[in-house]
């Protein structure tokens, strides 16, 4: 049996590290185009091609004419970038993967559990907007040209390279400092987190998959937390007990203008999601790395690389900004 041919467009993020090593363990040809700047070193055993997607004559002069059984786009946020792969790729793939985001489900969000029926609608975010008209051109190639796509969306996937809440290593660094941090709203929303390994599987699962061509799927772990547990999680992995002060996501943006929609269409919004259509159709997905486990790994990773323990000085001073408008005692931790 031939192996099946799959490239991935980026490769080296947190989800597409993951996936790549596993398609890779699964005896995929697995072949990653990217401009090679990434922290994170390509799986054992893939090829790696050098190119700037954007850039198409020298993604021409890379590729040549060679055709994938897949293709995955790790990197396309854009309309524009998508016509760009449906353009380069039609005839040459008997798979297109289009990375979207849970973020583009509706908020507020009408009612729990998440499906993929959810419908898509966010006023408050431009990201979730652009994923949105992605996911609308790409239904139509499919409809119109039988383009074959796979539309998948991810919520909060993470690995121990990342910290998986707002303000990073920052927030992190404050804790061990003794200083508080400020976490969006009361606190108590519930999050979704997802850890890339768990994701991976089900993920792989559906490449090469005739089930999968002109669906779209959403793989998220069951594994559902508060922020103040989040944030308690990660401190007392670090060694400290965090100390807490709420303010309101609008408060946050407003001082951060840069972040607009990040919280206010996303991250302040509880999200619990129904996995039944993935667990139907890759029937080995079935998450197993809670937080309170990744986090200790995420910390001690983070303590052996000094590197990666970056403080933004724009976050800090954020942080600083909330809590000189709001002075008071500050919120324990989660019990």
């Amino acid at each position: 049996m031939a192996q099946m041919k799959v490239l991935f467009i980026g490769g080296t993020g947190i989800i597409s590290s993951a996936a790549s090593a596993l398609a890779a363990q699964r005896g995929m040809e697995v072949t990653l185009l990217n401009r090679g700047q990434s922290r994170r070193a390509p799986a054992e055993g893939v090829e790696v091609l050098t190119a700037d997607i954007s850039d198409a004559a020298a993604v021409d002069a890379t590729l040549g004419g060679r055709e994938y059984d897949v293709v995955v786009d790790m990197v396309a946020f854009t309309p524009d970038q998508v016509q760009r792969d449906i353009d380069r790729f039609e005839g040459r793939t008997g798979q297109y993967v289009f990375i979207s985001s849970a973020s583009a489900y509706q908020k507020p969000i009408a009612r729990l559990p998440i499906t993929e029926s959810t419908p898509l609608r966010n006023p408050h975010w431009q990201y979730s907007r652009d994923k949105i008209a992605c996911e609308e051109l790409l239904a139509r190639a499919y409809r119109d040209r039988a383009f074959p796509v796979t539309v998948l969306r991810p919520s909060h996937t993470y690995d121990k390279w990342t910290i998986p809440a707002f303000g990073g290593w920052t927030a992190i660094d404050r804790i061990r400092r003794g200083e508080e941090i400020v976490v969006h709203g009361d606190g108590t929303s519930l999050w979704t987190l997802t850890h890339a390994s768990d994701f991976a599987v089900g993920f792989v699962g559906l490449l090469g998959n005739p089930l999968a061509y002109g669906d779209t799927f959403q793989i998220t772990s069951d594994f559902v937390y508060t922020w103040n547990e989040i944030y308690t999680i990660l401190g007392r992995a670090a060694g400290a007990e965090p100390k807490l002060r709420h303010a309101t996501s609008a408060e946050i943006e407003q001082a951060a203008p840069e972040r607009a929609g990040q919280l206010t269409g996303d991250m302040a919004h509880s999200v619990i999601f129904d996995n039944t259509k993935i667990r139907r159709v890759v029937p080995d997905f079935n998450p197993t790395v809670a937080f309170h486990l990744a986090a200790r790994e995420i910390i001690g990773w983070h303590d052996a690389h000094p590197e990666l323990q970056r403080v933004d000085p724009a976050v800090d001073a954020l942080f600083a900004e909330l809590l000189s408008r709001s002075p008071g005692r500050a919120h324990p931790g989660s019990p």
